[in-house]
């Protein structure tokens, strides 16, 4: 019962509540039918008031077009009124272009006050509505013009209509309301004008032009008419002269307007008077003087980013290179800003490609957000800067240094003296004297003197400026070599430079600079900085000049100069390593480093190519090759990074050691020498006579590496297939390689060519006629690589070029193909350096970018670049042309040929072993000393067999004949027939394998058997069998012996000799 109850008490509440939600839901339901009709009736109402609106409007226009009456002021501006209540930026753009157009024809009429729009300002009660309708319309231009593109027709005429309203209304000029009577309310309504314009700043008023500007300059070719931009540059300016020039509005203009890719030089085109304008308000110096403030530069920088901060950059260099008198009295201030602006660019300046960078046209890898907008203005951009490296700026900034004269020796000799005593007159005159007759020449610059203080203002201003040009080169990554190329133009400005970097410091510059190396102060760092400007300036220059105007003409440094400033830079870069200053180095130190040795490269290989400095010029005499060789065994990283970096101040022949020494070494590690406990492993190969070279490649182009390295046992079979007697103890060897090598160079086989003139090798263009041609030559590489690291010379006089590249130095930055073409034809050079130096219209002589070579009877086109064969050489592409060429017969040709070659010789030589030798040097470890040959030190390592000994009297009378009867051309020839080559060894006699021996012989070759009992007694009593005055002496060259008889004349002797030696002449290596 009392559950029955429970029950139906809970159903009675359940429909309750279910009735009082439905009356709930259906009130919700009535009022937001209630609301929905409101909303439709209110927005039904207003299309249907917009539409009356806008139909008003229509009519009021086509009224006014049809020209039935002028419209007053007051009707123009309520229509206006409702225009604007109803306004949308899609649906009314053609009905705002109609007002603009009807206000700004109010504006044209004469004489009736009523009709100026401008008139309703006098007003009392419609002044405050008149101004807010004003600023809004103005607004409204300002929204259009940021939507509009000016490379459009239509767009550009409504560009010209919106920017007629903004000048019309923040400018009085143009009010005929104000005329006559009504000048005495001119500062009334300029207040108006200011009050409008600033409303317009306050909206973003720049940055409307700023993306006008931009849509319309930031191309190839400007779409903005002259005056547009002309009302463009009006209307920016207007804010700022209003405001007097004060730093915010300064601020804003450099921001948005000044910032807008080259519209400095759009200026100068389009509409130079406003050019003349910024002149008048001396604008350069205000926006000079602004930015000079650290802070406020910085701020504008970070405003900016680095594509528009590179873009100001650019309008301020380019005002400057129209306003000599402000850079001249603000260079320190200007110099500053600069440098501000491009480190601010260089901080987000990277070395690679990643996911954080962004590629800039100018500035390279870039790790902000570039603007590829800009992109199409980079030219005109890139132009601008050139401003800044041009002849002008240069002879502005540099004008301290520039405007010293460099002495000349005769000037110097009539220069009035300081007078002295009696007494001292004559040895001071005699020193003086002595000092400048050395070089007619000489300048007065070869000595670091000294003398000028660091903290002079002078002093400052040249380390600022150069400050400046290195933060330039190490920012605009992209045209580097433009900038280095402007530097280098004015002829006298790098040897000035010098000249007063040997001025500076109490004793001369090579001091303070090693003094600044371990000071971190900021005066320090300026002075590295111009040191590091003057390197790379210098090694651009020599790097660009041909021998002709280095050596002849000497163009900027003289000879003598180049002599100075190499020691210097050799005493530098030594220290910097010898120091440890290079093992810590980072950063701009690094840099540095980098700079001063790679601009004393390019000194020691002209050096090394064609002498200038005197001999032992580039060795370190405080440094002992002893104490270096200990280091070297220590690991020492100061020893290591100067046989990297500098190895030339060590001796060449204690290099050769170090080399010989570094192979020793290499061969006890790979087990190649012999030990008490072990053996090396020994490749045995069958040779046959006939087929040397074929027999040779097949059987060692398989062997591994280290086999190629190891020894290797040859056994001759003669013509007949039998095997030659004789036991191979290296000298047999010796014979194969050389035979080898005599085979592989001969001209005749057509793998190497010789050079016009010195008859030098290198690889033959049209080698690969040959089958295999790529694997002969890594196989030749292989045999030369041998031959060097067993020490045996071998007399294969390579081109300079040839081994260039053997060596790598083709893969320098600053290897310059026209600097080696004289190597490889010499005439082939003198016909190209004349098309650099023709004074003529260079297109008149019909070349193109091809070269035309005859290859076995036909005539085949090379296209130096592609479509070079259409593409005529003129004036501008000379120079490309000229290095086209000279890289195309030195590397281009050869390419393939050289790499297997290299990769051969690469596989027993390492490259970091020979990396320590330059060209000639790298020759003289291949084919021995070029020295005259010293016969005491071959008499000092001569063995004798047979009977002879040093006392015996033919050999007594073979050593007087070889010094005193032969020539150094007949010793020479001698060596040659006794060991094959004419070249002693680089380091001595002491290190020829097997050693130079003499024997006594009694009988011919055919019947020699070999020393015997009998044979060495007669050879040592002077026995003979019978006068052997008919034979001739010979030589096993693979065992470096001279077979000598047993003369009874020393005249004999002598004719036999010097017939023998004759007889064996033909190619180098017969």
């Amino acid at each position: 019962m009392f559950s029955a109850s429970q029950s139906s008490k809970a159903q009675f509440l359940d429909k309750a509540r279910q009735a009082r939600e439905e009356r709930r839901e259906l009130k919700e339901r009535e009022r937001a039918a209630v609301q929905i009709q409101a909303l439709v009736r209110r927005f039904l109402c207003r299309c249907h008031l917009q539409k009356e609106i806008r139909r008003e409007v229509e009519d009021f226009f086509g009224a006014t077009e049809s020209g039935a009456s002028k419209r007053s002021a007051l009707s123009v501006f309520r229509i206006a009124r409702k225009l604007l209540f109803v306004f949308n930026h899609k649906e009314d753009k053609e009905r705002f272009e109609k007002l603009c157009r009807c206000i700004l024809n109010s504006m044209d009429v004469e004489n009736e006050p009523k009709v100026w729009y401008v008139s309703l300002a006098l007003s009392k009660d419609l002044t405050l509505l008149w101004i807010k309708q004003i600023k809004d319309i103005l607004w409204f231009c300002c929204e259009f013009l940021k939507q509009l593109k000016p490379d459009i027709l239509q767009d550009s005429r409504l560009v010209n209509l919106h920017l007629t309203m903004l000048v019309t209304f923040t400018d009085t000029s143009t009010w005929k309301i104000l005329r006559g009577k009504g000048e005495t309310l001119r500062p009334a309504m300029n207040h108006i004008c200011a009050n409008i314009m600033g409303h317009l700043n306050q909206k973003g008023f720049y940055s409307v032009l700023q993306i006008l500007l931009t849509n319309g300059l930031a191309r190839s070719r400007p779409s903005l008419s002259k005056g547009s931009l002309t009302a463009i540059f009006s209307l920016a300016l207007r804010p700022v002269v209003a405001a007097q020039f004060s730093d915010n509005l300064l601020r804003s203009f450099l921001i948005h307007i000044m910032s807008v890719p080259a519209i400095m030089t759009h200026l100068a085109t389009l509409t130079p008077e406003r050019l003349a304008v910024i002149e008048s308000h001396d604008l350069f110096r205000k926006f000079i003087i602004f930015l000079s403030r650290e802070a406020q530069c910085r701020d504008v920088c970070v405003c900016l980013e680095g594509s528009h901060t590179l873009c100001l950059l650019g309008n301020l260099v380019y005002l400057g290179s129209l306003n000599d008198k402000v850079l001249e009295d603000e260079t320190a201030h200007f110099v500053g800003v600069l440098i501000h602006m491009l480190s601010y660019c260089q901080k987000y300046v990277s070395q690679k490609k990643s996911n954080l960078t962004h590629w800039h046209p100018v500035l390279g890898w870039f790790s902000q957000t570039v603007d590829y907008g800009l992109n199409e203005s980079m030219p005109l951009l890139t132009k601008q800067l050139q401003h800044l490296w041009g002849v002008h700026m240069i002879r502005i900034l540099f004008s301290d240094v520039l405007s010293k004269k460099l002495l000349e020796n005769q000037e110097i000799a009539q220069l009035p003296t300081q007078p002295v005593s009696p007494q001292n007159s004559l040895p001071m005159k005699n020193l003086f004297k002595r000092a400048f007759q050395k070089s007619a020449s000489v300048r007065n610059i070869l000595k670091p003197v000294g003398g000028k203080r660091v903290d002079s203002a002078e002093v400052q201003k040249v380390c600022s400026i150069c400050v400046l040009y290195q933060t330039t080169l190490t920012t605009l990554t992209q045209i580097r070599l433009q900038i280095l190329t402007g530097l280098t133009y004015l002829d006298d400005l790098l040897p000035k430079l010098w000249a007063f970097i040997c001025e500076l410091g109490p004793q001369g510059g090579l001091k303070l600079f090693l003094e600044c190396l371990n000071n971190d102060t900021e005066e320090s760092k300026r002075l590295l900085a111009m040191l590091m400007l003057f390197c790379d300036c210098s090694r651009h220059l020599i790097t660009i000049l041909d021998d002709i105007e280095v050596y002849e003409e000497q163009i900027s440094f003289k000879l003598e100069e180049l002599v100075t400033i190499s020691s210097f830079l050799n005493s530098f870069v030594f220290k910097m390593i010898w120091d440890g200053i290079v093992e810590n180095a980072r950063g701009e130190m690094l840099e540095l480093f980098h700079s001063v040795h790679g601009w004393l490269m390019v000194l020691y290989e002209r050096d090394c190519r064609r002498r200038f400095a005197p001999e032992d010029h580039w060795l370190r005499k405080d440094l002992k090759p002893s104490v270096l060789f200990q280091e070297l065994d220590k690991d020492k990283k100061r020893a290591q990074l100067l046989l990297q970096y500098i190895p030339h101040v060590i001796p060449h022949k204690n290099r050769v050691l170090l080399f010989r020494n570094m192979v020793t070494k290499e061969k006890e590690k790979l087990g190649l020498v012999e030990t008490s406990s072990a053996s090396p492993h020994v490749t045995h190969i069958t040779i046959r006579r006939s087929r040397m070279l074929e027999d040779g490649y097949e059987q060692l182009r398989q062997l591994s590496q280290n086999a190629m390295k190891g020894v290797i046992r040859v056994k001759f079979v003669n013509d007949l297939g039998v095997d030659e007697a004789g036991i191979d103890q290296d000298g047999v060897f010796k014979e194969f390689l050389e035979e080898i090598i005599k085979k592989v160079f001969d001209p005749a086989l057509n793998l190497f060519k010789t050079t016009s003139g010195d008859e030098r090798l290198y690889p033959s263009p049209t080698s690969y006629i040959h089958e295999n041609y790529l694997q002969l030559f890594e196989f030749v590489g292989k045999m030369l690589g041998k031959a060097v690291y067993e020490g045996i010379v071998v007399d294969v006089p390579f081109a300079s070029f040839f081994l260039s590249q053997l060596l790598g130095h083709h893969h320098s930055v600053f290897y310059s193909s026209v600097d080696e073409l004289p190597s490889l034809d010499s005439e082939f050079y003198k016909n190209l350096t004349s098309i650099k130096r023709y004074d003529g219209d260079i297109s008149d002589l019909g070349l193109t970018l091809s070269y035309d070579e005859d290859v076995m009877g036909q005539l085949v086109c090379h296209e130096l670049v592609p479509g070079g064969k259409t593409i005529p050489v003129t004036n501008e592409n000379k120079i490309s042309y000229i290095h086209l060429m000279a890289h195309f017969r030195m590397h281009t040709q050869i390419k393939s040929q050289t790499a297997a070659l290299i990769s051969g010789f690469r596989s027993i030589i390492k490259p970091e072993w020979i990396r320590m030798f330059s060209a000639p040097e790298l020759q003289r470890l291949i084919s021995g000393d070029n020295a005259e040959i010293d016969l005491e030190d071959l008499k000092k390592h001569t063995v004798y067999y047979g009977g002879f000994h040093g006392s015996h009297r033919v050999i007594i009378w073979l050593w007087d004949i070889l010094a005193n009867d032969f020539s150094p051309e007949e010793r020479a020839m001698f060596l040659k027939f006794v060991t094959s080559c004419s070249r002693p060894p680089l380091l001595g006699f002491a290190y020829l394998k097997p050693p130079f021996s003499i024997r006594c012989v009694e009988v011919s070759d055919d019947q020699d058997t070999g020393d015997t009992l009998g044979s060495v007694l007669r050879g040592f009593f002077t026995i003979r069998k019978k006068e052997p005055g008919g034979r001739l002496p010979t030589s096993s060259t693979c065992f470096n012996l001279l077979k000598l008889p047993n003369y009874s004349k020393k005249s004999i002797l002598r004719e036999k000799l010097r017939y023998a030696i004759s007889m064996n002449t033909g190619f180098e290596l017969s």
